[in-house]
């Protein structure tokens, strides 16, 4: 049976690779390198674009846990993790480059699939389809999703940020820590003291930005760019990405705020700037950058921008294993579903997959657990919310334990119960 995914980012590629392996013939639709988006660089599959982290590996955290729980249905994105592992503390961080490669060339290895390089815009509702097209689908196919849906096509504003040479790096001036000596020392950090920090944010507040219609009105809270989480006050940074609690270079020596750098390559040629997204203008970006101590001569190799990502408003379209509720043999996975993040678009391709296969074979799908991570996401998605909007992984999901509970129990017993509760539905 022929099935088509179409998208090759992080959702698709773990849609196709479940379904090959199940034996299906899989057309993979992925318009780049023929068409660009504003924010990819390559046409390579699974290419990842804000940020080379995968975030927390920490079972008990909640996307460490939802990590746990695609290990366990043998994820293709977990698996590219391995080779393609940088050093990143207690985070999960790649070489972007070493993850694209070997899921691309994993999937080009099954004689069952198709690659298709053009975009995709007509949907044929009979045909089984998965549409992980993500937050920069294009206008075309979006117009066709809201045809079907009869429903207004949200969307949010997303930042990147910048990356830089390792070699142009004043390491006489930064160190390497991990806060709280957690892991290896893997990040490169950028102390300041009070007066440094606010000649930094006056000069930033005073930045020229990139104009964007409608900004402020539709950033998302997880991906916020730097600008726009100082214009909230002076100290906003330093309680966030700039926070210098338990990055101390010696005893007794703790700077008022610090800049971190997170590994970016195998090769450690390149780190990108922690929690520094931005929708400065290029010329601006540097100067600011320059300003930092440590970063004096930065060379930057990759600049930070801003672009518009889209999703739907999926109460009203998907059911809770993200089929759509008028169109069965239709699928929507990824960030477009209104998921976030890079582990939670993949684990939503994987569980759309899953419940494919299911709705194939015995036409219904076996929802999964709502105590499982995947499954709360797939709730979350598909539960009546007159301000939906996209979530991450978060133990909010999960309903409140009866026993009352301290917050590090109640993580452990989510962790816990959650992979037991998917091993027996497995």
């Amino acid at each position: 049976m022929k099935v088509r995914v179409i998208g090759a980012g992080l959702a698709g590629v773990e849609a196709a690779y479940y379904l090959l392996k199940k034996g299906y013939q899989v057309d993979l639709y992925e318009m780049r390198p023929k068409v660009m988006t504003p924010a990819h660089q390559t046409g390579h599959f699974a290419e990842l674009v804000c940020s080379n982290s995968l975030r927390s590996d920490d079972i008990h955290n909640a996307v460490g846990l939802l990590k746990a729980e695609m290990r366990m249905l043998d994820s293709i994105v977990m698996q590219a993790s391995i080779p393609a592992s940088v050093p990143a503390g207690s985070s999960l961080a790649v070489d972007r480059t070493i993850f694209s490669t070997f899921i691309e060339q994993k999937l080009k290895s099954f004689k069952t699939l198709q690659v298709i390089e053009e975009p995709f815009s007509h949907i044929d509702t009979q045909m089984p389809t998965i549409i992980a097209t993500g937050p920069l689908t294009t206008k075309a196919l979006m117009q066709r999703i809201g045809t079907l849906t009869n429903e207004d096509v949200l969307h949010f504003f997303d930042a990147v940020a910048p990356i830089i040479s390792y070699d142009s790096i004043n390491m006489d001036v930064c160190y390497k820590k991990s806060r709280y000596d957690k892991g290896d020392a893997a990040y490169i950090n950028c102390p300041m003291d009070r007066e440094t920090y606010m000649a930094f944010y006056e000069a930033l507040m005073a930045s020229e930005t990139v104009d964007i219609k409608d900004f402020e009105n539709n950033v998302f809270e997880g991906c916020m760019p730097v600008e726009t989480m100082a214009s909230r006050g002076v100290d906003t940074l330093r309680y966030g990405p700039l926070k210098p609690v338990g990055l101390e270079r010696f005893e007794g020596d703790k700077p008022y705020a610090v800049i971190q750098l997170r590994q970016d390559d195998v090769a450690s040629s390149m780190y990108n700037i922690v929690g520094f997204q931005t929708h400065l203008t290029w010329p601006a970006q540097k100067a600011l950058i320059q300003s930092i101590p440590g970063l004096e001569k930065a060379h930057i190799i990759r600049y930070g921008v801003m672009h518009k990502n889209h999703y739907i408003q999926s109460p009203e379209v998907l059911r809770p294993g993200y089929q759509m509720k008028n169109y069965p043999n239709l699928f929507i996975a990824g960030q477009l579903s209104g998921v976030e993040g890079y582990v939670e678009s993949a684990a939503s391709g994987l569980c759309a997959a899953i419940e494919m296969d299911q709705y194939l074979k015995h036409n219904d799908i076996i929802t999964f657990p709502k105590e499982t991570m995947m499954g709360a996401m797939a709730y979350y998605v598909a539960t009546p919310n007159r301000s939906f909007v996209p979530m991450n992984a978060n133990f909010g999901l999960f309903e409140t334990p009866t026993k009352r509970m301290n917050k590090k129990d109640k993580r452990i017993f989510y962790a816990e119960r959650s992979l037991d509760v998917l091993k027996r539905f497995m």
